[in-house]
């Protein structure tokens, strides 16, 4: 190798490495701008009634949005409760047992479920739960949120489970245990810190939609714990408030975006904690 190939060589990946390192950069200061800006604007509507009251009329000062918050863990709950078992149990088929047609057309569908609008899944679950029920319901929402959860949970647990050696796999079989007691007892708990990352992931992935709640779960200026009748939820509140031209409303909404940010955060932040112990304890 001559000295000019080396010192192209040199040059070309200093250019490369300060590319990446530049792409990153820009993509954490996007992220740190968005929070900051948010921040900045929602902070000042933050206090003890806001998390704690319900919200008010216009011009009567106070209020907050502590039923939306209820009603987006009512939501988000129902739909992880929907979309975690199926989600899990798809992604251990794919993994242990897709290696033919029917499993490249479980991964094909769920891959083109991940790209459907979310609009779109509002109206399906609208068509599917609330035109048949003749009303709005907290469950017509969670089943929507949940087929959007769908998809990353799956593909998450296949590629987890995948990522375990054969030797394990092997090793169980040797010992004579059944292959079903093989993927619960040892290959699931091996990749268990992905999957529950992915889980926690795709909750913070809807936690903030609001398409699919406009069709579904509607809102609600009251309380209301009931999954069978309407129920407000941050996303829905954070819209109502924020198209509003009234100053106060206006104000809310920055702190509802404050807290819905916030919470997303603390799911990926759990996610990410998780990983890493398991990660340690392997």
């Amino acid at each position: 190798m001559t000295m000019n190939h080396y010192r192209w060589r040199k040059i070309t990946n200093v250019l490369m490495v300060g590319t990446a390192t530049l792409s990153a950069t820009l993509a954490a200061l996007a992220l740190i701008a968005v929070l900051a800006f948010v921040l900045v604007k929602g902070v000042s509507a933050l206090n003890a009634d806001f998390f704690l009251r319900l919200p008010t009329p216009v011009g009567v000062p106070g209020g907050g949005v502590a039923n939306a918050i209820v009603g987006s863990l009512i939501v988000v709950g129902l739909a992880a409760l929907f979309a975690v078992p199926v989600g899990l149990g798809t992604g251990i088929y794919l993994s242990e047992f897709g290696d033919n047609r029917f499993g490249d057309l479980v991964r094909y569908l769920a891959d083109v479920l991940a790209g459907v609008p979310s609009i779109v899944m509002g109206i399906f679950a609208y068509i599917i739960i609330v035109a048949r029920q003749g009303h709005f319901s907290a469950l017509s929402g969670s089943f929507a949120l949940g087929m959007m959860m769908l998809p990353a949970i799956v593909r998450t647990t296949e590629e987890m489970l995948r990522m375990v050696p054969n030797t394990l796999r092997e090793g169980a079989l040797a010992l004579g245990v059944p292959r079903w007691r093989a993927i619960v007892s040892v290959v699931l708990p091996a990749a268990a810190g992905g999957v529950i990352t992915g889980i926690m992931l795709a909750i913070g992935r809807i936690a903030g939609e609001t398409a699919p709640l406009l069709f579904t779960a509607f809102g609600n200026p009251y309380w209301n714990t009931n999954v069978n009748e309407p129920v407000a939820t941050l996303p829905l509140t954070l819209f109502t408030y924020a198209i509003s031209p009234y100053d106060d409303w206006q104000s809310k909404a920055w702190g509802t975006a404050l807290v819905l940010v916030g919470l997303v955060l603390i799911a990926n932040l759990i996610g990410r904690r998780v990983w890493r112990n398991v990660g340690a304890q392997k």
